[in-house]
């Protein structure tokens, strides 16, 4: 039996590794306030949810796949839990078993059918489910799921297997056959069916019951004796013990596998509670091809500020049906950032095939998001933050793919403005020959500008609103990039009005 929740034709693998950027890009984009909320406390669910964000798709067919499953999930909550539950429970039980690990085939034997009469009350609990809710499901992903529990798990199975483990209790004792061997050491133990006992006790009758010359007694102190009656039976029962144990194993593994699908949408339904609640938008996203250029959003935030946040955010729209580089200016504090990370984690949710924290989003899929944020300086004084910014850069190139997403947020700003723009300038200029999508929020006029100053149609910028009297909107508007940040409007704020001057173009958000 196969979950098949994430993939229409395989398991998700959990065991994974998460790729090499995971570090950067969680400390970039914030993903552990994502994740957090999606897991709810549940350190699995946490897991799991962060490993699917991680590895992207890059197939539109999946992604539909699971958006079908998400939507499901949040059509039937209470259903969707319930049979996530159930796996819990099926693996937490098995896990008390392992407290008992038998080095013995008899020992083995009682385990593995401890085990499988635990599983068969929670498949009939599974199977009670399918019978009941089936028809509430709509995606491939359940539908296939419910077909299978009902055709596999139907009365005739239970029968059946509630009947082999009562046999497997041997309370009759256990029936062995085996040759002799060289040096009369027993060979080719057989372990005999029911209906072969009583064949036997029908022989025994033919030939004389009671016969006691062919009976061998074991008196109650001789160790020896019972020792090897126990490895003759072990002998005999080996067989069985290790099918019983892979019988056990297989279904283990289906509620392992389920359980760990379901964590995804599990996670997906905490979230979406939490933003509901908060009164934000979400929505499926269209994905469109590999490498499409075409980027739109309506009401599109950043949901780990609206996490932490108690008012509504302020979401923003964008539409650009070329677009190769988005650069982001204006003023200090207008959220230029949480724009930034807006993009990047509704593209990974996105592309791990739930919704976004937008009214609509539409891009194309991207093969690997990565981030080169400003850092502080080195705290162990072994480099300066240009030296750090350069090699972090050298670092995220060995990894590019073409047509992977990459986010700058003020990006070389540690030197001067004019060796800053240069190196920014050319540094941009060779990945989008390399087929990488660029967003690049900045402050380095001069590099802004020499881009404007292309009039190349796939270049959009940007602009953090600021109005006259100096209010910040949060709002990320086309224009001419700004020749400054607007860094007086926070030195006034902060210490009073004054001749502050103006603020140049190396300003910090």
């Amino acid at each position: 039996m196969r979950a098949l929740l994430l993939f229409p034709d395989r398991a998700f693998d959990a065991g994974r590794d998460v790729p090499s950027n995971e570090a950067v890009l969680s400390r970039d984009l914030d993903l552990a306030t994502l994740v957090d909320a999606m897991a709810g406390g549940d350190d699995f669910l946490a897991s799991v949810a962060k490993r699917v964000l991680l590895h992207s798709l890059t197939d539109q067919e999946t992604i539909r796949y699971r958006q079908e499953a998400c939507r499901d999930c949040l059509r039937n909550p209470g259903i969707v839990g319930e049979i996530y539950r159930i796996a819990v429970e099926a693996i937490d039980q098995e896990d008390r078993q392992l407290r008992f690990r038998p080095d013995y085939a008899v020992g083995l034997l009682n385990r593995s059918r401890a085990v499988l009469e635990i599983f068969l009350t929670t498949l009939r609990d599974l199977a009670r489910v399918a019978d009941e809710h089936a028809g509430k499901f709509e995606s491939r992903a359940f539908t296939n799921l419910f077909e299978m529990l009902r055709k596999e798990l139907d009365v005739a199975f239970f029968a059946k297997v509630a009947g082999r483990l009562e046999s497997f209790k041997f309370g009759g004792g256990v029936l062995l056959s085996a040759s002799l061997g060289l040096g009369n050491k027993g060979e080719g133990y057989v372990l005999r069916s029911a209906k072969e006992e009583k064949a036997q006790g029908w022989l025994r009758r033919m030939f004389g019951e009671g016969d006691e010359d062919n009976v061998i007694a074991i008196a109650d102190r001789d160790e020896s004796g019972a020792r090897n009656l126990s490895d003759l039976r072990d002998q005999g029962l080996g067989l069985l013990a290790a099918a019983l144990a892979q019988s056990a194993e297989r279904i283990l593994g289906f509620f392992r596998e389920l359980r760990t699908e379901l964590a995804f949408y599990q996670g997906c339904l905490n979230l979406h509670g939490k933003l509901l609640a908060k009164g934000e938008a979400v929505s499926f996203p269209s994905p469109l091809p590999l490498g499409e250029r075409r980027f739109v959003c309506r009401g599109l935030y950043d949901v780990t500020t609206a996490l932490g946040l108690e008012t509504p955010m302020v979401p923003n729209d964008f539409d650009a049906d070329d677009a190769r580089l988005v650069v982001i200016t204006g003023a200090n504090r207008g959220g230029k950032s949480a724009f930034l990370r807006s993009i990047g984690l509704s593209q990974l949710m996105m592309q791990a095939g739930m919704f976004v924290a937008a009214g609509s989003f539409s891009a194309g899929l991207r093969d690997g998001v990565f981030t080169h944020f400003r850092r502080e300086e080195d705290a162990a004084m072994n480099s300066g933050k240009f030296d750090e910014e350069l090699r972090r850069m050298s670092g995220i190139v060995d990894e590019l793919r073409p047509d992977a997403l990459l986010l700058f947020n003020e990006s070389f700003a540690a030197t001067n403005e004019r060796e800053g723009s240069e190196i920014a300038g050319q540094i941009v200029r060779a990945l989008l020959a390399g087929d990488i999508r660029i967003f690049f929020v900045t402050h380095l006029y001069e590099f802004a500008r020499s881009l404007h100053d292309e009039h190349d149609p796939s270049f959009h910028f940007l602009l953090a609103e600021r109005r006259t009297d100096g209010e910040r909107t949060f709002r990320m508007v086309a224009g001419v990039p700004a020749a400054t940040s607007f860094g007086r409007d926070l030195y006034d704020k902060v210490f009073g009005s004054g001749d502050a001057g103006t603020a140049g173009p190396g300003a910090r958000d």
